[in-house]
């Protein structure tokens, strides 16, 4: 196998003039390399921050735990076959998830950690992630978009957790898409073997990545439904797996002491919040069966269990909001805010529940705040409508385009505000025109409307050169309404005309159909 990469390196390097070649630091192939290693850490580094909150923040309120995770990590870096300045996180997310971005910047939810039993297989996981990092596997994921698409790398952000899924905004949407894929099969054996390398080199047991391989797969045959959204939907195990791991295993010195005891008692005050977080999740998807009252029910039990953590108290305000409750919530917002003040949701919701009550500056500063920390098209479309309730029509669009760029039902109201500002004064930005001549040579203009938004009063300007050589101008109207992504015709009755040339066509006004 390694010989056949090796020989696919070097070919690939002949053909591409303009890429790169390089040697993979942790196998030593050959490989193509479009991805500049300043690219992959300028990545990393930009989408950090913003990945941790859209998967639901970092997790603080087991400092501990946090500290002895990166000691962890910290350990098998050391070992890494590529010095890269790598981080790590524990994220705020009961799903068992874990994940690398360019550049060594690692993360691992709460709820994976949860579900593991020793040190060893803490470190099995963060190793394999590691790997990841050193070895290139996101950038070559990107390298492959860049081949199959000839797109231009640039970074974003967009969320991916079942909270947050669509309300960050951004354009390429790279860095969730990077912490999203399905690694292929040679990625994920190879972050398996050299992960336990790094493991026997740091001192750990590398037998921990044989029995976490082993229980991966009985909870995939189990089919668990958070695993299958989390760690399974980007780590696919199998048997392959685990059979190549017991050979690796085989292969390195004995390990020592697995650490269940260490482990343990690092996750001992995590341990005992579980039932709280427990409530909590059920509570979201309450939430999301617009089922408040069970929501707020789950609020409270959580809340009761540990109330130190600012989620529940955001549980308890969104129940409220979607009550309509707005007082209230946002006296939730504010107690969720006491406790963890650097979560862009927090801010977000507390200044929409500030613009339900018409409170616009108090609702203004709460937006602006959780854009700071994450931009969403929720809070971008609030900003937008304070902006036009205040005749700062500018500033309104601007939100508004923003915010059009989100998916579903906030997108294109998002769209229907914007173009109900801009669209009377600049038609020809969203409506599209064709003009030509008939068989009789008569002009006839077909007007297409892209957006998603339906718009009437077309108004077309004709100008054109008559037969006796004197230039004219005509107005001719659209009737009726045209739907979001249909065409149609209007013949304007002007002509014969024999060239092109005898004639200009604008788009005059047009305005959104109520």
């Amino acid at each position: 196998m390694h010989t056949i990469s090796h020989r696919l390196g070097w070919l690939l390097c002949a053909l591409t003039v303009l890429a790169g070649c390089a040697t993979n630091p942790v196998t030593g192939e050959k490989e193509l390399k479009l991805v500049s290693e300043g690219q992959e850490l300028q990545i990393g580094t930009q989408n950090y921050a913003p990945m941790q909150q859209t998967e639901g923040g970092p997790y603080d309120l087991d400092p501990e735990l946090v500290a002895y995770v990166r000691g962890v990590g910290n350990r098998l870096a050391a070992v890494s076959d590529r010095p890269l300045p790598y981080e790590f996180a524990v994220i705020n997310n009961s799903i068992p998830n874990a994940w690398a971005l360019p550049g060594g910047k690692i993360a691992i939810n709460r709820g994976l950690l949860t579900e593991l039993r020793s040190e060893s297989e803490l470190a099995a996981v963060l190793a394999h992630e590691i790997v990841h990092a050193a070895a290139g596997h996101s950038a070559q994921a990107m390298q492959r978009g860049m081949l199959l698409q000839g797109a231009i790398i640039a970074t974003a952000v967009a969320a991916n957790d079942s909270d947050y899924a669509n309300i960050a905004v951004a354009g390429a949407n790279i860095a969730a898409q990077l912490i999203s894929q399905r690694y292929g099969r040679e990625a994920e054996l190879e972050s398996d073997e050299y992960g336990m390398r790094y493991m026997s080199r740091a001192g750990f047991d590398p037998q921990g990545a044989v029995d976490l391989q082993e229980t991966f797969v009985r909870l995939n045959e189990g089919q668990r439904t958070d695993w299958l959204s989390g760690l399974f939907a980007s780590h696919p195990p199998s048997h392959e797996r685990v059979a190549a791991n017991r050979q690796t295993a085989s292969t390195l010195p004995p390990g020592g002491d697995p650490g269940r005891e260490r482990f343990g008692a690092a996750m001992q005050r995590t341990l005992a919040a579980k039932p709280a977080y427990d409530a909590y999740d059920k509570g979201r998807r309450a939430l999301a069966e617009r089922q408040p009252r069970v929501a707020l029910a789950e609020a409270d039990k959580a809340l009761g269990l540990e109330p130190r953590e600012a989620h529940f108290h955001a549980l308890r305000g969104d129940a409220r909001f979607l009550q309509k409750d707005y007082a209230r919530a946002i006296a939730s917002y504010d107690a969720a805010l006491s406790h963890r003040d650097n979560f862009f949701y927090y801010h977000l919701q507390r200044g929409l529940a500030r613009e339900r009550m018409r409170d616009d500056a108090g609702a203004k500063r709460d937006l602006e705040n959780s854009i700071k920390l994450l931009p969403t098209g929720p809070a971008h479309f609030a900003l937008g409508n304070i902006a036009a309730r205040n005749r700062q029509y500018d500033v309104a669009k601007k939100h508004y385009q923003i915010a059009a760029s989100s998916q579903g039902e906030l997108g294109l109201s998002a769209q229907t505000s914007l173009l109900r500002l801009d669209l009377p004064d600049n038609p020809e930005r969203y409506l599209q025109k064709r003009a030509g001549l008939d068989g009789e040579g008569q002009l006839v203009v077909q007007i297409g409307n892209p957006t998603k938004v339906p718009v009437t009063e077309i108004r077309l300007g004709v100008r054109f050169v008559d037969a006796g050589g004197r230039v004219r101008e005509m107005v001719r109207e659209l009737q009726g309404k045209l739907s979001g992504g249909q065409t149609s015709q209007i013949p304007t009755g002007l002509g014969p005309f024999t060239d092109a040339r005898q004639f200009q066509v604008v788009i005059l006004s047009a305005r959104v159909a109520e």
